[in-house]
């Protein structure tokens, strides 16, 4: 195998790039076990992507965009799209766990690389607490829809929210370490079940909430201005993070070059018809104004239109299912990133140990859950999804300069697909990062700024020495 020469000085260090075929030849090499198809690819992507979005964070939106919510989406999935279209094509060059980490090592340096790696550690492993911490709100709806009782506020909300601890949130990744422990085909196989569960519910949810569309809700359509809108697409970009699960699938997918491509785009079509066709419904069956503090949003709207909780019951178990498979998928992408981070010698070895019987990383699966079962017990939601929306852009700006540096330094490699219209559409997927980015509040940018410096702290005081670049001969 092949590596950049090491030069002295701290400046080339951080810009040394891990060379695209030693990342081609690790991905035919590596210890885990390739047994996932292009629908398995596909139901883990929708798996990691359609979940709290529309169940949680949609109650969020819908009180700053107004019926404008609507458009909030389709500016979020435009902003998706152009990034996917640059996964889609990285994902099929480069078939790698590490995602857009392992792009930008191939492309941008080792430092960006980190930086990027760091991001998706605050989109994958932060996102995955956030969603856990709404799991918890749609078991409480259940409980006081069919029980008439809830859990009490100090076990079931985090400090800052009314409570001591999220105990739910902690069952829920708690279980899904249980089954990704269990190895990669099963985990796979109890997902694509449960994103079948969830689709169905959101379309019995669509089905019920349409007979309740009235015209008059949609007016004005945008109350708080274009500048709503804006806001309520910065919020709801959290509800597009996770399309790219599948290419962190990229040594265990049977045929990466063809499928993790089609599963990507796939994927992100899927979620974006479901997610204009439930806002649609929502904010037409009940006035925006009614939004307000509702967690649960969804329930929420059945139960004020329907006499009967029965349906808004059943919507419960829907999204508590569906909030299971996205902390199950999430977590799964957030256990091979920090592989690949690993084996690239940027963090501690034992990350990337693979277990023999279930080709599992199984240190890494039972750190990775333990920190989001803490994080998912004592943050709020709120904080959590904004602060995962800004690193997520970051990582997908990154991913789309990867795609124009390759298509200028190695114009003649095989893709599996290319982006079309480039170089303007992956510059109009930056500027549409950019664009959500600065979307969001100072406050949103200051435990960002807060991550990153925590981020370069920790390469330079272990990951600059210990990279196997660093010590290649």
């Amino acid at each position: 195998m092949t590596s950049t020469p090491t030069r002295t000085g701290i400046g080339s260090a951080l810009w040394r790039r891990k060379p695209v075929a030693d990342l081609v030849a690790e991905a035919g090499h590596g210890p885990l076990k390739r047994s996932l198809g292009l629908g398995q690819l596909t139901t883990l992507s929708i798996g990691a992507t359609l979940g709290s979005g529309i169940f949680v964070v949609l109650g969020e939106a819908v009180p700053v965009a107004g019926p404008a919510v609507v458009l909030s989406f389709v500016l979020a999935g435009i902003t998706a799209l152009f990034s996917a279209l640059s996964y889609a094509e990285l994902a099929g060059m480069i078939p790698l766990s590490g995602s857009s980490y392992s792009y930008a090592y191939a492309t941008l340096g080792e430092l960006v690389a980190w930086v990027c790696g760091w991001c998706l550690v605050l989109e994958y492993g932060v996102s995955v607490a956030s969603v856990a911490v709404g799991w918890g709100q749609y078991v409480n709806e259940l409980l006081q829809i069919a029980f008439g009782v809830a859990l009490p506020e100090s076990l079931s909300g985090p400090p800052g929210d009314g409570g001591l601890v999220n105990l739910p949130a902690i069952v829920v990744v708690l279980l899904a370490m249980v089954l990704l422990l269990s190895g990669a085909k099963e985990s796979a196989r109890a997902n694509t079940i449960m994103v079948v569960v969830k689709i169905a519910t959101l379309v019995l949810f669509c089905a019920i909430a349409f007979t309740a569309v009235r015209a008059k809700n949609f007016t004005p359509f945008l109350p708080l201005g274009l500048a709503g809108m804006s806001a309520g697409g910065a919020k709801l970009f959290f509800s597009y993070i996770g399309f790219d699960a599948a290419s962190t699938a990229g040594e265990e997918a049977r045929n990466p070059q063809r499928d993790l491509p089609r599963a990507i785009l796939l994927s992100l079509g899927i979620v974006t018809v479901l997610y204009c066709l439930v806002a649609v419904a929502a904010v037409g069956a009940l006035p925006w104004q009614q939004f307000d503090d509702q967690q649960a949003a969804l329930s929420h709207v059945l139960s004020s239109v329907l006499d009967s909780p029965f349906w808004a019951g059943v919507l419960a178990v829907g999204a508590i299912v569906a909030i299971s498979s996205v902390v199950l998928t999430v977590l799964y992408g957030q256990t091979r990133i920090l592989f690949a981070m690993s084996r690239d010698g940027l963090v501690p070895k034992a990350l990337s140990t693979v277990h023999p019987k279930t080709g599992v990383p199984r240190t890494n699966t039972l750190v990775v859950s333990g920190f989001v079962a803490v994080l998912a017990a004592f943050v709020p939601l709120g904080k959590l999804a904004d602060a995962t929306s800004i690193g997520t852009l970051f990582a997908f700006g990154l991913v789309n300069i990867a795609v124009l540096v390759l298509r200028r330094r190695r114009p003649d490699d095989a893709r599996t697909f290319r982006v079309p219209f480039s170089p303007v559409t992956p510059i109009l997927g930056v500027a549409c990062c950019a664009y959500m980015m600065f979307s969001l509040d100072g406050a949103t940018w200051v435990v960002f700024g807060g991550w990153m410096l925590l981020g370069l702290v920790l390469y330079f005081a272990y990951g600059i020495r210990r990279s196997r670049l660093a010590v290649a001969k």
